[in-house]
């Protein structure tokens, strides 16, 4: 396996792990945007104060 191939395959690992993170923090924000029990974020313009 030559350099070239190394970097290629290198550069395709760091893109899917990339976008499986987002997919997996996209579905996170998405799950805590329905729950209604979800503590409010501290820079929302309701928060509580604290």
């Amino acid at each position: 396996m030559d350099v070239m191939n190394l970097l290629a395959v290198l550069a395709l690992a760091t893109l899917v792990m990339v976008i499986v993170f987002a997919l997996v923090s996209k579905r996170k924000t998405e799950q805590r945007m329905n729950d209604d029990d979800a503590p409010k974020s501290r820079l929302a313009k309701d928060a509580p104060d604290k």
